[in-house]
């Protein structure tokens, strides 16, 4: 068949697609660049928080309408919306032909081959491993390396538990396997996801064991940069600072989803670290790791939060001036403990604390960009733009799609994935200006 995919979601999604993609065409099925081209469509769904999940029903239904009028001869539905809502899909959009949970996309052939409905949900304690290689989605001189699945964490706002599973890792072995394949196929930048990447190898390996992943996966000849993304305060150990401070390969770059700076927000969010503990975390990451920028996540106006402790959110965010940053307002999920909290905050007030937190971020990151005007840095190529006559690009401190980028002129020559000295001559809030410097 000639299919249609679409991937939603986050990165963890993104390696989950390429895999379904990539037993769909070791199966012998096409991918298909335009559903007008189409026989049939699979999207991988997300419902993390309420946009993503209305995203999700949305896409779902404009498929569904093409199922119906005979356009499409099969839709499949699979991820988290899928394991989540199972039932409710099967029976409010019956021109699903097929639904396949989060640890069931090894299935994906079998759901787009059958005849009549299929469903796969397998039980969440298992670990999918598949051999046959992902296709690459997101050019192949970037690729993500999910290292583990679920989360143990039990944060009362997240449903990830419930859809994801426990926390398991992928064997060392496997996962210098697939680094050295992605390497092999052009992988530049290696960047390591899982919902929670600190406590990789606890439950394979009795301790946690990523900074020695880290380490074999610097020995593996052709990839240039290794980023680490959704690092717990409370997990950071000092194995790990000591890799980052010496692998010559490792971005100084660090996601720490944080969530708050109130120590009774984060005590009703189930967090298991305190403001006076972020904070010494921090200050230990920018003095052992120097250069080091660091990335984190709020979350405003979750249940109870009050003024004050909205100010004590700011006030952190003021002192910390975490070089990037994203906010979001608090989403009330079904099924977890914060939804049946007491005090929910009201949606205009979640948006205007939202506001105030990223207003404030813009002006740190206005600071921290004009910091680099003048120093020059190393930048991975990521495309041309033809009507800008530029190249574009990030530094070791800008993970794509979240973070700024850098425009610079340079030689024709470039190539996407090539990482080049780029002399920063501007800067903005978020982005970057620059020309290639001489060598």
């Amino acid at each position: 068949m000639k299919v249609y995919f679409i991937s939603l979601g986050c990165d963890k999604n993104l390696v989950d697609s390429e895999v379904m993609l990539g037993l769909l065409q070791n199966a012998g099925h096409t991918l298909a660049e335009d559903i007008e081209d189409a026989d049939a469509a699979v999207v991988n769904t997300c419902c993390f928080i309420s946009d993503a999940k209305e995203e999700s029903i949305n896409t779902v239904l404009s498929l569904a309408a093409k199922r119906s009028d005979g356009s499409l001869t099969r839709l499949v539905v699979a991820g988290c919306l899928a394991q989540r809502y199972a039932a409710e899909i099967r029976e409010q959009i019956p021109e699903v032909d097929a639904v396949v949970g989060t640890a069931s996309y090894e299935d994906i052939v079998a759901a787009l081959t059958a005849e009549g409905s299929y469903e796969s949900l397998k039980p969440l304690s298992y670990l999918p491993s598949p051999e046959v290689p992902r296709a690459i989605t997101a050019g192949n001189y970037v690729s993500y390396l999910k290292i583990a699945e679920g989360c143990d964490k039990g944060c009362t706002y997240c449903i990830i538990p419930k859809i994801r599973g426990p926390y398991r890792s992928y064997p060392m072995e496997r996962l210098t396997a697939e680094a050295e394949r992605l390497a092999a196929a052009g992988t530049r930048e290696l960047i390591l996801v899982a919902q929670e990447t600190t406590r990789y190898g606890i439950d394979l390996y009795g301790e946690k064991k990523l900074a020695e992943l880290v380490t074999r996966l610097c020995r593996i000849p052709d990839l240039t940069w290794i980023r680490i993304q959704y690092c717990y305060p409370e997990e950071i150990d000092d194995a790990l600072i000591r890799v980052m401070a010496t692998e010559p390969k490792v971005c100084r770059y660090l996601d720490m989803p944080i969530q708050h700076a109130s120590d009774t927000v984060l005590r009703r969010m189930g967090r298991k670290t305190r403001r006076a503990e972020i904070e010494a975390m921090i200050a230990r990451l920018r003095a052992e790791v120097p250069g080091i920028v660091l990335r984190t996540t709020m979350i405003t106006g979750f249940p109870g939060e009050t003024e004050e402790e909205f100010a004590e959110l700011l006030d952190f965010v003021g002192k910390m001036r975490f070089e990037r940053l994203g906010c979001f307002a608090y989403s009330k999920e079904e099924g977890t403990a914060a939804a049946a909290m007491k005090g929910q905050v009201p949606a205009r007030v979640k948006e205007r604390r939202r506001k105030a937190v990223m207003k404030l971020q813009r002006d740190i990151c206005s600071a921290y960009s004009e910091s680099l005007v003048g120093r020059t840095l190393p930048v991975i190529t990521d495309g041309f733009l033809p009507e800008e006559g530029v190249f574009t690009g990030r530094t070791a401190g800008d993970a794509p799609t979240v973070d700024g980028a850098v425009f610079f002129e340079g030689p024709s020559s470039l190539l996407s994935g090539d990482i080049v000295p780029v002399r920063i001559t501007a800067a903005c809030e978020y982005d970057l200006t620059g020309e290639v410097a001489d060598e």
